[in-house]
C-alpha cells in the first residue's frame, strides 16, 4: 500500500513513539552541531594525527566544527571508555587502536567491551612494525635468531614499550610460533628502548616501522623482517616474518575509527562514506606511507570481523606469555 501526501496522524504517532520517526527525521539532518572527537592519546603521536585527519577531512565535508578531545591514559583505554559512554548520536566519533582489542585479555577489569560497546566504522591504517637487531648480533634472517634462541634459550633480550603493548605482544608472538624463549625488558616509551638497542644494551625489537627507519638508514640498527603479512612498500626488498619461515605470522600496530555502540545506521553509513573516500585517495596514501602507515577504508562490517579476529589472536598470545596488568 502507497501513503499519499502526508502520513495519517495515527501511524506519525506510532512512529513517534517508537522512535523510528524521530530517529529518521534525525539522521537526515545529521549533522546539524560541532562533533566532538574523542581521540585516546596525547597529541603528536600516531594516532591524534590520524584523528585529525579524520576530523578534518569530516569537518569539510559535513561543515560544521569538530573539535579533538585528546583523553590520554590507560594505553588508550580511558578515552575508550569515555566514547563507550557517550550517547549515541553521532555527536561523538572515537579514534581505537589496537590496543583496545589486547587489552579484554590482559585486564581483569576493563570497563568497555571493544566489540559490544562501539559501532565499527572502518580500519583507518596498519602501522607495520620492524624487526630490528643490534649489528653487532650475529643474525641476518627470522631464522639466524631462531638459532640463536634456541642455541642460548633465555639469554638474547627484546624491548619493548611496556607491558601488554603492541611491541610486547608481537615478540611472544614469536617466541609462541617459532618454540623459543627470549627475555623480555619493558621501557616506558619507543625512545629510550631505541637508544638502548642502538647502544647494544638490547639484542632485538619490534618497532613502528616509521620510528626506526633514519636508524636502519643510519646502520645503527639492522633490519630483519616485516611484520605484517604483506610487505612494506617503503622497504620492498624486507621479507615479512611469514615469508621468512614463520607461517601464519602476522601482527601489527592498527588506527580506526568507532562511534557508541547503537549509533544510528544512518550516521554510521554517512561518516564511513567520507572517510572510505579520504582514504581511498592517492594523497591520503602517500602521506600514511610517509608516517609508516598503510591507509586501509575497511567496510564496517569487515572491520568488525576484523576486530574479533585481533581481539581472539591477541588472547592467544597474552595466555601463552602469561600477561596480566591487574
Amino acid at each position: 500500500m502507497k501513503f499519499r501526501g502526508r502520513l495519517p496522524t495515527g501511524v506519525l504517532l506510532w512512529l513517534a513513539a517508537t522512535g523510528f520517526y524521530a530517529q529518521a527525521v534525525y539522521a537526515q539532518a545529521y549533522p546539524s552541531k560541532s562533533i566532538r572527537f574523542i581521540i585516546p592519546f596525547p597529541p603528536g603521536g600516531p594516532t591524534d594525527l590520524m584523528g585529525r585527519a579524520a576530523g578534518d577531512r569530516l569537518a569539510r565535508a559535513f561543515n560544521v566544527q569538530v573539535i579533538a578531545d585528546n583523553r590520554a591514559g590507560a594505553g588508550g583505554n580511558i578515552g575508550a571508555d569515555l566514547c563507550a559512554k557517550s550517547p549515541p548520536d553521532g555527536y561523538t566519533i572515537c579514534m581505537m587502536t589496537v590496543a583496545q582489542v589486547i587489552s579484554p585479555a590482559i585486564y581483569k577489569k576493563l570497563a568497555f567491551n571493544p566489540m559490544k560497546d562501539f559501532s565499527h566504522i572502518t580500519l583507518m591504517a596498519m602501522l607495520p612494525s620492524l624487526l630490528t637487531v643490534h649489528p653487532a648480533l650475529p643474525a641476518k634472517s627470522v631464522s639466524d635468531i631462531v638459532a640463536l634462541a634456541k642455541a642460548s634459550p633465555g639469554q638474547l633480550t627484546y624491548a619493548s614499550t611496556g607491558n601488554g603493548t603492541s611491541p610486547h605482544m608481537l615478540m611472544e608472538m614469536l617466541n609462541s610460533m617459532a618454540g623459543i624463549k627470549m627475555v623480555h625488558v619493558p621501557y616506558k616509551g619507543q625512545a629510550p628502548a631505541v637508544v638502548d638497542q642502538i647502544a647494544g644494551q638490547i639484542q632485538l625489537a619490534f618497532n613502528t616501522a616509521a620510528t626506526v627507519i633514519p636508524q636502519v638508514q643510519g646502520g645503527k640498527l639492522k633490519p630483519i623482517a616485516i611484520s605484517t603479512r604483506e610487505r612494506f612498500p617503503p622497504m620492498p626488498n624486507l621479507p615479512t616474518v611469514d615469508e621468512s619461515g614463520i607461517k601464519g605470522f602476522d601482527g601489527s600496530s592498527w588506527q580506526s575509527v568507532v562511534m557508541p555502540a547503537n549509533t544510528p545506521r544512518d550516521i554510521t553509513a554517512k561518516v564511513y562514506q567520507e572517510l572510505a573516500a579520504m582514504l581511498k585517495s592517492a594523497d591520503t596514501r602517500e602521506k600514511f606511507l610517509a608516517q609508516g602507515a598503510m591507509a586501509s577504508g575497511m567496510p564496517p562490517e569487515q572491520f568488525t570481523a576484523f576486530a574479533r579476529q585481533e581481539m581472539d589472536k591477541w588472547a592467544k598470545v597474552a595466555k601463552f606469555a602469561n600477561i596480566r596488568l591487574d
